[in-house]
């Protein structure tokens, strides 16, 4: 992925707190920007990706990027799987069929990739030169 000088990119540790960390640090970033009127769909967007890095590569390192430039704002996570991200099947789920277990409490979702689409004006996966791969969007201001 490309950076601009006032780009954050940011490696951090694939774990539970990364989505809350990164949406701390693009706080900011955006503020300074002049962009917050799109800072849910940003977060959402941050939310999404770096979870799902996470779920592909627990315990091990991801990057966070959050750029911009000439068309519009670009939110990237790398990490080290280099498998395409794949979109789950949209299932109907209603009370009877959620599962609220414990050992499947996360398994209830699956739209994540599917709001990132909607939100973005476009989005994708690149394979990294040096391993893995970066998952995408990108939104204009």
């Amino acid at each position: 992925m490309l950076t601009t000088p006032d780009c954050l990119l940011i490696p951090m540790l694939a774990s539970k707190a990364a989505p809350g960390l990164a949406r701390t640090l693009t706080r900011t970033r955006l503020h300074k920007w002049g962009y917050m009127h799109i800072s849910d769909d940003v977060f959402l967007i941050a939310s999404e990706l770096i979870t799902n890095a996470v779920a592909a590569t627990p315990g091990k390192e991801i990057r966070y990027q959050c750029s911009r430039d000439i068309a519009g704002v670009l939110i990237a996570v790398w990490d080290t799987n280099s498998a395409e991200p794949q979109v789950r099947p949209m299932i109907d789920m209603t009370l009877d069929t959620l599962d609220v277990s414990e050992e499947h409490w996360d398994d209830n979702g699956g739209r994540g990739l599917p709001i990132v689409a909607a939100l973005a004006v476009e989005c994708g996966h690149t394979p990294d030169p040096s391993g893995g791969k970066w998952v995408w969007a990108r939104l204009k201001p």
